[in-house]
């Protein structure tokens, strides 16, 4: 028969061992962990912690998401395949985006820089992307060069709207508005300019600029900036769910960044930026 201060004993060391078991981590702190992994450029890994929350839950969707996006930039097309065809039964729209931003990484990492204007109509805006401002709120010369370009293409199809895209104000100066003066003062009637002040990354230029196409009834975007950012604009217009007829890259640093093909590690950002803009 157990004496008291035997079960007392017992009691205690079940109760620390209690204690003691490690607790399962959260779904969020494997997110996080996923995306910490992915942004070191270790996919697998990543890949490792959202098999954890779907262990767990086997129906999330974002998990299922970050997934197949995390294995096509690591080459795990098993993976991919699963993740997207188990995507399809759980939120088919959003497999539909997945599929949408992957195709547009694939596209745009074969297709280079293009310098010239394209010839458009009404219908299509011309969307040049913001660039940071100097302290003073006065514009670099990578956001001159880019307004030169744009001022070209407009010049070039006078019946399309201008969105000039950026936020990051200095000295309550944003982006576009000092993007706006500029092309005013270069000739673009003010009343053609249509200036996006939110806009603090590549991605939030495309989700702002998405919805002010939108309100101004536009129904496809030629984009404009420099041709190291170029492709990964257009990949986070398309993700947003722009048409995208026209790329035109400034002359700037143009020779070096004419890569045929961009490698899986020149493309992480243009994964990264999909991402933001899917809200994942």
């Amino acid at each position: 028969m157990l004496t008291a201060v035997t079960t007392m004993l017992i009691t205690a060391v079940a109760g620390a061992l209690v204690v003691a078991a490690p607790a399962e981590a959260s779904p969020r702190g494997e997110f996080n962990q996923a995306a910490a992994q992915f942004g070191a450029g270790n996919s697998a890994a990543a890949i490792g912690h959202l098999n954890n929350v779907l262990r767990a839950n086997p129906r999330d969707a974002t998990a299922l998401a970050l997934r197949a996006i995390y294995a096509d930039y690591g080459y795990d097309i098993p993976t991919k395949i699963d993740s997207l065809t188990r995507l399809s039964g759980v939120d088919h729209g959003k497999r539909i985006r997945v599929d949408t931003l992957l195709n547009a990484i694939l596209s745009q990492s074969l297709t280079p820089p293009n310098p010239l204007p394209a010839m458009v109509g009404p219908q299509t805006a011309i969307v040049v992307l913001g660039y940071g401002l100097l302290p003073d709120g006065a514009m670099r010369p990578e956001l001159v060069g880019r307004l030169s370009a744009g001022l070209i293409q407009a010049f070039m199809a006078p019946a399309s709207p201008v969105i000039v895209t950026g936020g990051n104000p200095r000295r309550g100066i944003t982006e576009a508005a000092a993007m706006k003066t500029w092309l005013i003062r270069h000739g673009i009637p003010a009343g053609r300019i249509h200036a996006e002040h939110k806009a603090t990354s590549t991605a939030g230029n495309a989700v702002q600029s998405a919805k002010l196409m939108q309100s101004i009834r536009a129904t496809s975007a030629v984009i404009v900036t420099d041709p190291d950012h170029i492709r990964r604009g257009v990949v986070d217009f398309i993700t947003a769910g722009v048409p995208v007829v026209g790329a035109m890259a400034t002359i700037n640093g143009y020779i070096k960044s004419v890569w045929p093909v961009l490698s899986k590690k020149q493309q992480w950002a243009m994964y990264r930026d999909g991402i933001s803009v899917l809200g994942l």
